[in-house]
């Protein structure tokens, strides 16, 4: 069942004012003008934009990967933009699941035990057939013991793809999940993220310079220079 027609949900992500400036030798620089928004609670939202407009930025600050220089944010009913890194860390361990563009994968590990690690630190018992179960779905069930130096990208990014669900989140962030693939091989990405993604009802914040995987997304965000260009958008 979607988690979020279970009852009436809050929204997902609140950001009220939100900015982010860094100091430079030559000064200040602002790389988030003040920006307010809401994702509502399984919900897909793409956040487009030329390199350097912010949205790696953005996503970063909404997922608590960082702090604003000023604004609030809420993640999950959590408002993270008062709390220290460690507690951050908790609710994103709760809460968040991620893909990004380098796959991140522990090169030390299998494709199993990869998919097996944040099951284990939530002291899951089932994390093997979980992990396995979650492996075949994604057509990896032939490569459970090769490590990421033997997988092509776009099996090391189904990896992190089952990685990512595996505790089922409640908000999945996708940083440029194609950006080191082919167009075939990403179009194929994007249907499996998809997929999981509406098999478990989380709430999908993808962060792209493609237009066109942003139209699968129900709503975009477009940025430019770091102000909020146009919100509301529609998928066609």
């Amino acid at each position: 069942m979607d988690k979020c027609t279970e009852s009436p949900q809050p929204p997902a992500i609140i950001l009220q004012e939100v900015t982010k400036r860094v100091t430079t030798a030559a000064g200040d620089l602002t790389i988030l003008s003040p920006i307010s928004l809401q994702i509502k609670c399984g919900e897909s939202v793409a956040i487009v934009g030329v390199s350097g407009s912010g949205k790696s930025t953005l996503l970063g600050l909404m997922a608590g990967l960082d702090n604003p220089s000023s604004g609030t944010i809420e993640l999950a009913g959590h408002r993270i933009s008062s709390m220290t890194e460690d507690e951050r860390a908790r609710v994103r361990a709760d809460n968040v699941g991620f893909v990004f563009q380098t796959f991140q994968l522990l090169a030390s590990l299998t494709a199993l035990e990869n998919v097996m690690l944040p099951l284990e630190l939530a002291g899951r018992d089932d994390a093997v057939d979980q992990a396995e179960s979650l492996l075949e779905r994604v057509g990896l069930e032939r490569r459970l013991s090769h490590y990421p130096r033997q997988l092509s990208g776009g099996e090391q990014q189904r990896v992190a793809i089952a990685r990512a669900f595996a505790l089922r989140p409640d908000i999945l962030f996708a940083d440029e999940p194609t950006g080191n693939l082919d167009s075939a091989t990403g179009e194929r990405i994007i249907d499996l993220l998809f997929e999981l993604n509406r098999e478990q009802g989380a709430t999908l914040v993808l962060v792209t310079h493609d237009k066109q995987l942003a139209t699968r997304c129900e709503r975009r965000l477009s940025l430019q220079q770091g102000a909020l260009q146009t919100t509301g958008v529609e998928a066609s």
